[in-house]
């Protein structure tokens, strides 16, 4: 399953979420495009909770929506 998101991360923030995404979802691969205007977040993984991905880029500070 590869789930797709609209955030507003910073380039220097994205490195540090990916880390930390990392270890909350081990084994998930998780990159940013951040030459795109959304900004688009993409985690792959066998089951992905989408608003439990977004709680948590909400509470880091990071603007953060499903991309459909």
């Amino acid at each position: 399953m590869v789930e797709v998101f609209r955030t507003d991360v910073s380039g220097s923030h994205a490195e540090i979420i990916i880390k930390e995404l990392s270890v909350l979802l081990p084994g998930y691969r998780i990159n940013f495009d951040l030459d795109d205007c959304d900004r688009i977040l993409r985690i792959e993984g066998d089951r992905i909770c989408s608003q439990m991905i977004i709680r948590w880029m909400h509470s880091c500070g990071v603007g953060c929506s499903l991309l459909n």
